[in-house]
C-alpha cells in the first residue's frame, strides 16, 4: 500500500512503550552475567554521561530482542497504522544499536533512532531531533513517562502507553487528543508476587529444631524462631528478586516462568534494583535481635544463594547439591536462633531428603522440555539424556534419607527425648509413601516443577505430614 502524505508521522518511544521493559536495565543485567567485574567500569563510563554508558554497554552485550516483552495492545495499533499507510519512526534514548535491532525485528518502522556515544536522545534532545525531521510540527508521539512530557507538548496528538491516566492531567491537551493503550498492572501486587511469599513456607524448617527439642511451649524461644523466620524470608525474597532479574531471558522461554513479573515486563526492573538491597538490609536488621551465631548463618545463606544465582545453578549436579544444602541450612539457622545443637542425623536426613526433591525438580523440568520437543534447559547444565541419571540418584537419595531417619530413631540422644521412641518407626512408611508418590507423579508427567511446594499444597502430602506430627506427639 502506498504511503499517504496527508497523515502526520507517528514517532514512537521504545522503552516502556513498544516494549514493557527498559534496555538500559536489561543491558546491565546481561553485563553482570557475562562478567561481574565489568560492572566496576560502569561508574567510569557514567562519568562521561549516560549516553556513553549506554554506548559502552551496547558494545559488550547482545540483547535477544526476540524475547523482549511487548505491549501487545499498542503493537496491534501500530500494525493497523502501517496497513493504513502511516509513517512510523522509532525514536528512543536507548543506544542506536539496540534500537536498530528492535526495529529490524519488528519491521514496522521507516526509521529508527537512538542515543549515540555523546548524545542521550531523551526529553528535550528528542524534541529537537523530531523538530529537525518535522519542522512544521503536527506529529503524533507515543510514550510512557514524565520524561516524554517535553515531546508531547509539541505534538498534535498524544498516545500514552503503559502509564497511569494521572499523567494525562499534566499535559496541555484536550482529552480527545489523548489515547491510552496497555493499562499498567498494579505495582504493589506485582512486587509482592516477585517476592514469592509462597516460598516462605520453606522457611518453616527453621521451627524444626524448636519442635524436636520439645521447647515449643517456651514463649521467648518461639518468638526468636518467629523473628528468624521473618529475617530469613526477607533475605530469601531479596535473592529471589536478584535471581529473577538474572534469569530474564531463560524465564521468557519457559512456559510457566515467563509469567513472572520481571520476565513478563509487568514489573519494572527498577523495583528489583531497589527492592533487592532493601529487603536484604531489612533481613539483616531483623536478625540483630537474635544471637550472633544466627547472623553468621544468615550471612552464609545469603552468600550461598547469591553464588547459586550467579554461577552454581548452571553447573551439572552442583546446583542440586547446593539446593539441598540451602534447605539444610534453614535447620541450622533454626538451631542458631534458639541456641540449641542439632544432631548430625537430622542434618544428614534433611540433606538427602532435599537432594532427592531437587533431583525431582530437575527431572520434571527435563520431562516437560522433552514433551515440548526441546533437549536442554536454558541456563542449566542438563539435557534430556540426563533423565535416567537424575531418577537414579534422586530415588537413591530419597531412600538414604529414610535410612538415616531410622538411624536417628535409635540414637541415644533421640531415645532420651522420647518416652516411646519406638513409635517413631511409624514415620518411615509415611515418608516412603510420600516420596514414592512424588516420584511416581513425576515419571507420569503429572507433577509441578517444584516438588516442595507440591508437598506443601497437596492434600495427601498434608495428611502424611499431619500423621507424622501426631506420631511425634504420641512418642513424646
Amino acid at each position: 500500500m502506498p504511503k499517504s502524505l496527508n497523515q502526520p508521522t507517528l514517532y514512537v518511544d521504545l522503552d516502556g512503550t513498544v516494549i514493557k521493559t527498559d534496555l538500559l536495565f536489561e543491558s546491565i543485567l546481561l553485563l553482570l552475567k557475562k562478567n561481574v567485574f565489568l560492572a566496576l567500569l560502569m561508574p567510569i563510563w557514567l562519568l562521561k554521561g549516560k549516553a556513553n554508558l549506554k554506548h559502552q554497554l551496547s558494545k559488550r552485550v547482545h540483547i535477544p530482542v526476540e524475547l523482549l516483552p511487548l505491549n501487545t495492545e499498542f503493537l496491534g495499533y501500530l500494525e493497523e497504522e502501517v496497513e493504513r499507510g502511516r509513517n512510523i519512526v522509532l525514536i528512543s534514548a536507548s543506544s542506536q544499536l539496540s534500537v536498530r535491532q528492535v526495529s529490524d525485528h519488528l519491521g514496522l518502522f521507516i526509521d529508527a533512532m537512538g542515543s549515540d556515544k555523546d548524545h542521550n536522545l531523551k526529553s528535550k534532545n528528542k524534541v529537537t531531533r523530531i523538530l529537525q525531521l518535522d519542522p512544521k510540527g503536527g506529529f503524533i508521539y507515543a510514550g510512557n513517562s514524565k520524561a516524554d512530557i517535553a515531546v508531547w507538548s509539541e505534538a498534535s496528538e498524544v498516545i500514552l502507553v503503559n502509564c497511569k491516566r494521572s499523567l494525562a492531567d499534566k499535559l496541555q491537551h484536550g482529552s480527545e487528543n489523548i489515547r491510552h493503550f496497555d493499562a499498567p498492572q498494579s505495582t504493589l501486587k506485582k512486587f509482592w508476587q516477585a517476592m514469592r511469599p509462597h516460598q516462605w513456607l520453606k522457611n518453616a524448617l527453621i521451627f524444626l529444631p524448636l519442635i524436636l527439642s520439645h521447647q515449643l511451649n517456651q514463649p521467648n524461644l518461639l518468638l526468636q524462631a518467629c523473628i528468624a523466620f521473618m529475617s530469613f524470608s526477607f533475605v530469601a525474597s531479596s535473592v529471589y528478586l536478584l535471581n529473577d532479574m538474572l534469569d530474564l531471558n531463560s524465564d521468557r522461554q519457559h512456559h510457566l516462568k515467563s509469567r513472572r513479573p520481571f520476565a513478563s515486563g509487568d514489573l519494572s526492573l527498577v523495583y528489583g534494583y531497589l527492592g533487592a538491597p532493601l529487603l536484604l538490609a531489612l533481613g539483616f536488621l531483623t536478625s540483630l535481635w537474635l544471637p550472633a551465631e544466627f547472623v553468621f548463618v544468615l550471612l552464609s545463606y545469603w552468600l550461598m544463594t547469591t553464588a547459586y544465582s550467579l554461577l552454581l545453578k548452571s553447573l551439572f549436579l552442583i546446583d542440586v547439591l547446593t539446593l539441598a544444602s540451602l534447605y539444610t541450612w534453614r535447620i541450622i539457622a533454626g538451631s542458631a536462633a534458639i541456641s540449641v545443637v542439632t544432631t548430625y542425623y537430622l542434618l544428614a536426613f534433611s540433606f538427602f531428603l532435599f537432594l532427592g526433591l531437587a533431583m525431582v525438580k530437575r527431572y520434571t523440568e527435563l520431562l516437560n522440555l522433552q514433551n515440548q520437543g526441546k533437549s536442554s534447559i536454558e541456563g542449566r547444565g542438563y539435557g534430556v539424556e540426563n533423565l535416567q541419571t537424575l531418577a537414579t540418584i534422586g530415588g537413591g537419595s530419597s531412600l538414604i534419607a529414610v535410612a538415616v531417619f531410622a538411624f536417628y530413631i535409635n540414637a541415644p540422644a533421640t531415645t532420651e527425648l522420647y518416652s516411646n521412641p519406638l513409635l517413631l518407626w511409624a514415620i518411615c512408611p509415611c515418608l516412603l509413601y510420600l516420596l514414592w508418590r512424588i516420584w511416581a507423579l513425576a515419571r507420569r508427567g503429572k507433577l509441578d516443577e517444584d516438588p516442595v511446594l507440591f508437598a506443601i499444597t497437596d492434600r495427601r502430602s498434608q495428611l502424611s505430614a499431619a500423621l507424622c506430627g501426631l506420631i511425634i506427639w504420641l512418642a513424646i
